[in-house]
C-alpha cells in the first residue's frame, strides 16, 4: 500500500469512523428482520444502506444473512478494499471484508458462504437497470428476490444514542451557521451571499458537500435564504418555499435578491455532521415587521406546539397532521400553508438521518406514530406574494417525550439587523 491511511481522520485528528458496536448492533437489526419476513439474504449496494451498515460507501456491495439462515455476512468490496476494511473497524471489523467477485462469479460466491436463494435487494431505491442486471446474474438461485426498501427504512427510522449525538452536534453547527447570518447578513446583502458566510462555517466543521435524498430527483439546496418576494416564486422542490436559486438548472433558494427594508427574511439550513442531518429555520428582517408577520408568527409557534404535542403523545402521523392542518384552517391560513396554490405542499414534518427526506412524515397517509428513537424536522410556515414566515427545529422522541436537537429556545424565532 503506497497510501497513508493515517490521513483518514477528522479534524485535530479525530477517529470519525463509526463505532464498530454501531455497525453489530445495525447488522443484527437486519438480520432478524429477514428472519421475520421470511428471506434468506439480503444484497445491499446503495451508498447509504451501505454506509449504515458498513461505516463507508467505498465500491460494493454487502450480503447480509438473515438470523435463521446459514449464509454469513460478506462484505465485497471492488474499491478500495483496503479503505474499506479501515472504515469498518479494521481488524475489528464485524464480518469479513474481501474482494469483490466478477457479477459472472456471483452466484458461486454467495453459494460459498451459505446462500441458496435469491437475496432481497433495495428494488426501491436502485436505479432499474442495476436491479435488472444483478436479477439476471442471480437467476439460478432458488425463489424470488424480495424487496427489502421497506425493511431498512424502517430499521433507519429508529436512531441509536450515537446516532442522535450525531444529529444534536449538526444542531449546533446549525446554531453558528444562523450565528454567522446574524452577524454579516443584513440591508442590501444578496441571499447568496449570506449563504456563503453559512457554507464557510459548515465547511470548516466538516461537511461533505452532499446532501442526500430518497425522492428522485430531488437534489437539493441546503442554505436556503429568500429575501421578501423570492419566498413566493415556486420550484420544483417539494417544501413550502422555493425561492429564486442561482440560475435555471439550481433552481432552488438562494439567488441575487437583496435584502430590502422591513421585509422578512427566511433562512432553513440544512447541516451534516458525519452524514447526519439537522434542518432549522429562523426569521430575519432589516427593520421592523408589520403587525400582522408578527401574528403570522406566533400563530406557526402555536401549530408547532400542537404538533410537538400530538408527537409525544404517539398519535399517529396523519393525526398530527391534520391536528395542525387543522389549527392553521381556522387561523384563516388554508390558502397560504406550506405554499400557495398550485405548488402547495401537504406536510408539517419529515423525518431526517442520513437523509433530509426520510419517514415517516407529518402528512396524510402516514398512518403510524413517530417512533422512541425517530428524528423529525418540524416546519409550519406560511407564504404569502410578498414572503414567507414560519419557524423549523429538529427533534427526537424519547421515552421521556420531544427534544430539540437544533436550537431551539437558544436562538431567536426572529432576529433584526440594526
Amino acid at each position: 500500500m503506497t497510501w497513508d491511511m493515517g490521513r483518514l481522520v477528522g479534524p485535530d485528528n479525530a477517529d470519525w469512523r463509526v463505532p464498530v458496536s454501531e455497525l453489530e448492533n445495525r447488522r443484527e437489526r437486519l438480520a432478524i428482520a429477514l428472519s421475520e419476513n421470511g428471506i434468506e439474504s439480503a444484497l445491499i449496494d446503495d451508498p447509504v444502506e451501505l454506509y449504515w451498515l458498513t461505516g463507508g460507501r467505498q465500491n460494493g456491495i454487502i450480503l447480509v444473512g438473515g438470523k435463521d439462515s446459514s449464509v454469513e455476512t460478506t462484505h465485497w468490496v471492488k474499491r478500495s478494499l483496503e479503505r474499506a476494511k479501515f472504515e469498518s473497524g479494521g481488524d475489528n471489523s464485524p464480518d469479513p471484508i474481501i474482494a469483490q467477485p466478477r457479477m459472472s462469479e456471483l452466484v458461486d460466491s454467495i453459494r460459498k458462504i451459505g446462500g441458496t436463494k435469491k437475496p432481497s435487494m433495495l428494488e426501491g431505491k436502485i436505479p432499474h437497470n442495476r436491479w435488472k442486471f444483478i436479477s439476471e446474474k442471480i437467476k439460478s438461485l432458488d425463489g424470488e428476490s424480495k424487496d427489502c426498501t421497506s425493511i431498512m427504512y424502517k430499521l433507519r427510522e429508529t436512531k441509536s444514542s450515537w446516532e442522535i449525538d450525531m444529529l444534536r452536534e449538526s444542531g449546533r453547527i446549525n446554531k453558528d451557521m444562523f450565528q454567522a447570518i446574524k452577524e454579516n447578513g443584513g440591508l442590501g446583502k444578496t441571499e447568496l451571499e449570506m449563504a456563503g458566510v453559512a457554507d464557510e462555517i459548515s465547511r470548516k466543521a466538516g461537511f461533505g458537500g452532499r446532501i442526500r435524498m430518497r425522492k428522485w430527483p430531488m437534489d437539493c439546496d441546503r442554505v436556503v435564504i429568500v429575501a421578501g418576494k423570492s419566498a413566493s416564486i415556486p420550484s420544483y422542490f417539494d417544501s413550502a418555499i422555493g425561492g429564486i436559486g442561482a440560475s435555471p438548472i439550481s433552481s432552488l433558494g438562494s439567488g441575487h435578491a437583496k435584502v430590502k427594508p422591513n421585509s422578512p427574511v427566511t433562512v432553513d439550513i440544512v447541516h451534516l455532521h458525519r452524514g447526519y442531518v439537522s434542518d432549522c429555520t429562523r426569521m430575519f428582517s432589516a427593520g421592523a415587521l408589520e403587525s400582522k408577520w408578527i401574528e403570522r408568527l406566533d400563530h406557526m409557534v402555536e401549530i408547532r406546539k400542537a404538533v410537538v404535542s400530538s408527537l409525544e403523545k404517539g398519535d399517529d402521523c396523519s393525526k398530527t397532521w391534520e391536528i395542525g392542518s387543522m389549527m392553521a384552517k381556522e387561523m384563516g391560513y388554508s390558502d397560504n400553508l406550506m405554499g400557495m396554490s398550485p405548488d402547495k405542499s401537504y406536510f408539517l414534518g419529515h423525518s431526517v438521518g442520513l437523509e433530509l427526506d426520510e419517514t415517516p412524515v407529518i402528512a396524510s397517509g402516514f398512518n403510524r406514530p413517530l417512533c422512541i428513537g425517530g428524528t423529525m424536522a418540524i416546519e409550519p410556515k406560511v407564504i404569502y406574494p410578498d414572503g414567507c414566515i414560519g419557524t423549523e427545529d429538529t427533534f427526537v422522541r424519547t421515552k421521556d417525550g420531544m427534544e430539540c436537537l437544533t436550537m431551539g429556545n437558544s436562538f431567536p424565532l426572529l432576529t433584526n439587523w440594526d
